[in-house]
């Protein structure tokens, strides 16, 4: 780990600190890395040398809106290699909160993202995209400690493993 210092005039350091007692951060340093890690994944999204992503797209529809809910699970399923999960809560007697977990490609991911969003009676579209490493390399221990991969294991129905990009 490294350690540098930065300088901030006092009005710029005393509105870090209550934003840092908002967020509830225990110190500077952490809120320091998540704000670097954050701009760091937004300018490699921006820039393209970030490619694949998790995501969690959450939005608020009425679930009265003519065949919007089968509009919706259309789309889920023409894209069922980005979607991963979702989850539907009813919010009172008309409108309805649904949050799908998407895994893939960020071009993909977003375009599936604003589809759904502008489907008429969808409303409050937002997502959280998170960039990602794909590991389809990564090994694991067979009997014995012998090594080998997933694809090896399945039967050629190899996966890939994904980390935060850091």
């Amino acid at each position: 780990m490294q350690r540098f210092t930065i300088s901030l005039d006092d009005q710029l350091a005393a509105q870090f600190d209550d934003w840092i007692a908002q967020r509830g951060y225990g110190n500077r340093s952490e809120a320091v890395r998540d704000l670097f890690r954050a701009e760091l994944d937004r300018t490699a999204q921006q820039t393209g040398s970030a490619t694949h992503c998790v995501a969690c797209l959450s939005y608020v529809f009425n679930h009265h809106e003519r065949d919007l809910a089968e509009r919706i699970i259309s789309l889920q399923h023409a894209h069922h290699d980005l979607t991963v999960s979702s989850m539907h809560a009813h919010l009172d007697h008309d409108y309805c909160l649904e949050t799908v977990i998407l895994k893939g490609e960020i071009a993909a991911v977003r375009q599936f993202a604003d589809a759904v969003c502008a489907e008429r009676g969808v409303h409050h579209g937002k997502i959280n995209v998170i960039s990602v490493e794909l590991d389809a390399g990564h090994h694991h221990a067979g009997p014995g400690g012998h090594r080998y991969t997933r694809r090896h294991e399945r039967g050629g129905q190899g996966h890939v493993h994904i980390k935060p990009s850091t």
